[in-house]
């Protein structure tokens, strides 16, 4: 791994994500590196999009990196930022796990706060591969995490709705939609092979974990410049329950519901436009065509 030797960097502090302990373990990581001399400058977000814009501002040769405080949507702001910046500039970016999901940190095996701060204090780089999703044929967003359409939708707006509950929101949410049941129709275009049928959801991962402690792609790597696609037809709901609590250990890719492929693009066409999860936000409309950036931003790990 490349080291860059930080000397100064910019924190961006999600105060209103997860249990709302962003402030407090800014708080607890920042004499991390004080004891390096490393120079901090401590933003706190005051509202959605904030870091995106504060990393688009960012002049790069003020300082050796970008980190957020937050989860999954505070990385997935800093990586939009980054990669719509008009100058193309490639500015190193760190996490530090403070929100509900934190399913990237999880993937890295860093949930610790001091053991992310001392490998940001440390300067080692990753190379991480993102995705082009190009939604509705207009709005282009970059997922680092998941882009998924169907259940993995219904579930994120569910959670959303009960983020008190912590890591424990997500699988309360995949429940009550899959007894739900409802039905979709589809076209997926992959590997030149047309996909049509009654689908339950199409999930990419880039991420082995998705909310924390699902390990929906085991097999999938953050830096081989491909994705993860998972393809769930339509199945009664007891199969489809009784595939849920295999999730947690990645046991549901050898069921005969799941196709695991790896991709490096495709497109699907829904019969009903619907939101799509992009890093578990709830980003512009189908239909989805994905496009894998091989290393398109160094992490800070």
């Amino acid at each position: 791994m490349p080291i860059i030797a930080p000397k100064k960097l910019t924190f961006v502090v999600n105060p209103y994500g997860g249990k709302k302990k962003g402030p407090a373990i800014m708080r607890l990581i920042k004499p991390v590196f004080e004891a390096k001399g490393i120079e901090l400058d401590i933003i706190e977000t005051q509202h959605k999009r904030h870091a995106w814009s504060i990393i688009q501002a960012l002049d790069p040769t003020g300082v050796d990196g970008i980190c957020g405080v937050g989860g999954d949507g505070t990385l997935h702001e800093l990586v939009n930022g980054l990669l719509s910046r008009a100058d193309g500039a490639k500015i190193p970016i760190g996490m530090v796990a403070a929100g509900s999901g934190n399913s990237f940190m999880e993937s890295l095996k860093c949930l610790d706060p001091i053991d992310a701060a001392q490998r940001i204090a440390y300067g080692h780089t990753r190379p991480i591969d993102v995705a082009s999703v190009s939604l509705g044929g207009e709005q282009t967003i970059y997922a680092c995490n998941i882009v998924g359409w169907g259940l993995p939708t219904d579930i994120q707006h569910t959670a959303d709705k009960f983020r008190w509950m912590g890591g424990a929101q997500y699988t309360f949410a995949a429940a009550i939609e899959v007894l739900k049941g409802k039905k979709r129709r589809g076209r997926l275009l992959v590997d030149g092979e047309e996909i049509k049928g009654k689908f339950l959801f199409i999930l990419a991962c880039n991420t082995p974990f998705t909310g924390r402690s699902m390990l929906l792609a085991p097999r999938a790597q953050l830096s081989d410049g491909y994705i993860d696609l998972l393809i769930v037809r339509k199945a009664p709901r007891l199969k489809v329950l009784k595939l849920l609590p295999k999730t947690f250990s990645g046991k549901h890719v050898t069921s005969p519901l799941v196709e695991y492929r790896y991709v490096k693009e495709f497109e699907f066409f829904p019969e009903v436009d619907e939101p799509v999860n992009i890093d578990g936000e709830l980003e512009g409309k189908t239909p989805i065509r994905l496009k894998m950036i091989p290393h398109a931003f160094q992490l800070l790990i």
